[in-house]
Parts: structure tokens; sequence; C-alpha cells
């Protein structure tokens, strides 16, 4: 058997765990076993809290509602890109097109309909301000694709139909970006965002499967969310899991 990553937080209410502006999460104790026999709470959370995936009708008028959206959305090919050495440096970076080739000429090429990870090392900021990184002029700091790359990453099939971008960051936008434009390029179609991943660097470049969780709400544009991935063992000679 190959081996199971965890790529999620957990919720929790001691951390900041949402996008500036976003209400926060609340656990609330509402039976417990000393008085009731069980121990039961309730979770009060928005959709985009902690670790989660948005909805294309997050950013697209008439796009997919979470309800709409097939169970072949949530298990997906995924390869990682690794740029935390350059997130370090520079924490407004953007994956351009030459990083793309780049990861292809030394992986092979990209999967059809793919699940593509970020791994910008951002998730050793979680539960601090760091996380959001504010900077002088009021902005968010943090790493993610460039337009560029994203126009290429459709164009080439990688996220056609149906697909993820992911981040250990809030977004795969660049935190500076308040248009989110790389957010209303992916929001169509059947594709999806990963938002708040860790542990993407003890993931492989390529041939694993992400497997994508959470509550599925009527109308809704995303939901808090296990996800996973599932990575296959190289000695059994083949790449399933």
């Amino acid at each position: 058997m190959g081996s199971v990553h965890n790529l999620s937080h957990p919720l929790s209410t001691t951390t900041i765990s949402v996008f500036p502006g976003d209400p926060p999460p609340r656990l609330d104790t509402v039976c417990t076993l000393s008085e009731d026999g069980y121990y039961l709470r309730t979770v009060t959370v928005g959709e985009h809290t902690g670790t989660h995936w948005g909805a294309p009708a997050h950013f697209t008028a008439g796009a997919a509602a979470a309800h709409e959206l097939l169970p072949e959305d949530f298990v997906l090919p995924g390869v990682t890109l690794d740029i935390a050495d350059r997130a370090a440096l520079d924490h407004d970076y953007a994956v351009t097109v030459t990083d793309l080739l780049t990861w292809q000429d030394r992986h092979g090429p990209f999967p059809p309909e793919a699940a593509v990870l970020l791994h910008t090392g951002w998730d050793a900021r979680w539960g601090t301000d760091d996380f959001a990184n504010h900077g002088p002029d009021g902005h968010m700091h943090h790493p993610g694709f460039s337009t560029d790359a994203v126009h290429w990453l459709l164009e080439h099939g990688v996220l056609a139909h149906r697909g993820a971008l992911g981040t250990d960051t809030f977004s795969p936008d660049i935190g500076a970006d308040d248009t989110f434009a790389v957010s209303k390029l992916l929001y169509r179609e059947h594709r999806l965002s990963l938002e708040i991943l860790t542990a993407l660097g003890d993931l492989p470049p390529r041939d694993f499967t992400v497997v994508v969780g959470g509550f599925v709400s009527e109308h809704g544009s995303g939901s808090p969310a296990s996800i996973y991935a599932l990575v296959p063992d190289p000695e059994r000679g083949d790449r399933s899991y």
C-alpha cells in the first residue's frame, strides 16, 4: 500500500483561520458526557474557513455551486510545484510560465485535469499574523500564481473542464492582488481552488491522487475541508495507490 498524507489544518478557534474580514469559526459545546452521556458540539463556520475548497460560483456568476459539482471533481491527479526557496526571498513571487516549463522538463508532461499544488512554505506561518503578512501598504503579501501561468495551464489542458489550483496560502492569487485575477480565471467550468493547505513539501512532484472532502451545501460557494494526497509505493511498480 502507499501512504496517505493529510493536507489540512485542524479547525480551531484559537488560530487566525479566515481571510481578513470573513467570519471567525465558533465551536460550542451543547452536550457533555457528564450531563448528557455523550459529547457534542455545534460548528459555525464560513464556507471558506481554514483549509477549504472553493466552487466556481464563488467568483463566476452562473457557474457551478457546490451541489452542482460531480464526484470526479473532488478526486484528481496531483502535481506539486515547489517555490518555497523563492517565496522566502520574495513574498510576492508569482509562478511563471518558465517555472511550469522547467517543471515539465524535469518531471514530464503535466497530467490533464489535475490538481496543481503550490508549495510555498507558508504553512509554517499558520496561526500567526505572518500568515496574512500585511505590509505597510495595507496589502497582504504572499506568493501565488501569475495570470500568464494560469493561462498556460488552461491552454494546455492541465486545467481543462475540471481540475484545481492548490496552495498553502490564503489564495492562488498573490496576496497583493486584490482584483483576484487568478481566481477569476480559475473559477469556471468545474475547477476548484484548494486553499490553506499544509505539508505540501512532503509530497512528490507527481503521480499521486488528491482527494477532497467537506460538506456539500445547496448553492454553496465552497466548504471547509479535509484534503488528502494518496501517494503510491514506488516498489509496487505501478502508479496506483
